[in-house]
């Protein structure tokens, strides 16, 4: 049962059923990244056929998405939906040319993270290259626990909660690197909370070598940044004595930005 499902089944009459579908309709194209045809989108989200029609042709009329054949594809209209929540966070507007200078001092790709659904959301973005075979974007998604900014983030969470996540998670094993026994991943976010930076060697992808520090909040970390680079680039003690400082200089001018009021 997904969650969608899970929701409907639980009867509470404020939840609105036909909104939460056309919204679960809307995802897919995000998690796919190609055009859609009902029946693909019936696939994934679970739903009936039917009912993914009527959610595309909503969506159509209301100038969201267009129809392309069999297929369905998003339009330009859409982005405002992602703007929104861009406009109004004061996190990712602080961070973004933050994260520029860092990209511009080491010519590396920078990123901004968010611990959504059990997931690292980039809610900001300053790249250089594409290094990984999957692009990276603001709104990308990817696991917590194989990832610099996943770890930095699962960190700064209690005991309880990081046993339930990684109960809840799926570990797959993506690289011969990737650490998926619960055992040594609850031993390395203890290392990460001492420490205050996690880095991940090739755990993710082949090649890719990252390392993220904390932005902490007045109520625990809020949410991690870090620097992606080839890992026949930069080797591990260099990640600690030339980028780290950088990254926790950067992680202490965005939490007093972010805790300071604003003019």
């Amino acid at each position: 049962m997904n969650n969608l499902t899970m929701l409907e089944a639980n009867g509470d009459p404020e939840f609105m059923t036909s909104l939460a579908r056309g919204l679960a309709v809307l995802r897919c194209f995000a998690d796919e990244q190609r055009p859609m045809t009902i029946a693909q989108a019936s696939r994934l989200t679970g739903l009936s056929r039917p009912a993914v029609k009527r959610c595309l042709h909503t969506l159509v009329r209301l100038g969201y998405a267009a129809q392309e054949g069999v297929s369905y594809v998003l339009r330009p209209k859409v982005l405002a939906l992602g703007y929104a929540y861009l406009s109004s966070s004061t996190l990712a507007m602080r961070a973004q040319p933050l994260l520029d200078q860092l990209r511009d001092e080491f010519h590396e790709s920078c990123s901004l993270g968010v611990n959504e659904e059990d997931e690292v959301y980039y809610v900001a973005r300053a790249e250089v290259s594409r290094i990984m075979s999957i692009s990276l974007r603001v709104g990308s998604r990817l696991p917590l626990y194989c990832t610099s900014m996943g770890r930095v983030l699962l960190s700064g969470q209690s005991k309880e909660n990081q046993r339930a996540y990684l109960r809840r998670a799926k570990l797959v094993a993506l690289t011969p690197h990737t650490q998926t026994e619960p055992g040594d991943l609850l031993a390395l976010f203890d290392h990460v909370a001492q420490e205050g930076y996690a880095i991940v060697d090739q755990e993710l992808e082949i090649g890719l070598r990252s390392i993220a520090v904390p932005v902490e909040g007045p109520d625990g970390v809020v949410a991690a940044i870090n620097i992606g680079m080839q890992a026949t680039r930069i080797t591990m003690a260099e990640l600690r004595s030339r980028y780290l400082p950088p990254l926790r200089k950067v992680a202490a001018e965005l939490r007093a930005l972010v805790t300071s009021p604003r003019r």
